[in-house]
């Protein structure tokens, strides 16, 4: 199983501050690509649960290799980051897999 998420110049507005009062139009672009690793394991309750308990899902994840790298632009300021990633040696933790829950159980 392979994953990738993948963006380019996408519009965002800067606030610099969360919520803060300026607004600076600027672009991301980013890529993230797991990779399945291992077995998988079967996780959740499904119905022999209630509704609302947490476990009243099915799904099937695996441990999963990861990298990934972002970037932003405007004006006057851009960052590029470094590639990141994971790694089983106590660094990045990543999860690859698929969940069903609510009527698609």
């Amino acid at each position: 199983m392979h994953a990738i998420l993948h963006a380019k110049d996408v519009p965002v507005i800067d606030s610099f501050t969360l919520l803060g009062p300026s607004s600076t139009p600027a672009k991301v672009s980013f890529k993230f690509q797991l990779w399945a690793q291992g077995p998988a394991m079967q996780l959740g309750s499904g119905t022999a649960v209630p509704a609302d308990d947490p476990a009243a899902f099915l799904g099937k994840f695996f441990e999963a290799q990861a990298e990934g790298s972002a970037s932003g632009l405007e004006l006057g300021f851009s960052f590029t980051s470094n590639l990141l990633t994971s790694n089983f040696d106590g660094g990045l933790f990543a999860m690859l897999g698929t969940e069903r829950n609510g009527a698609f159980l």
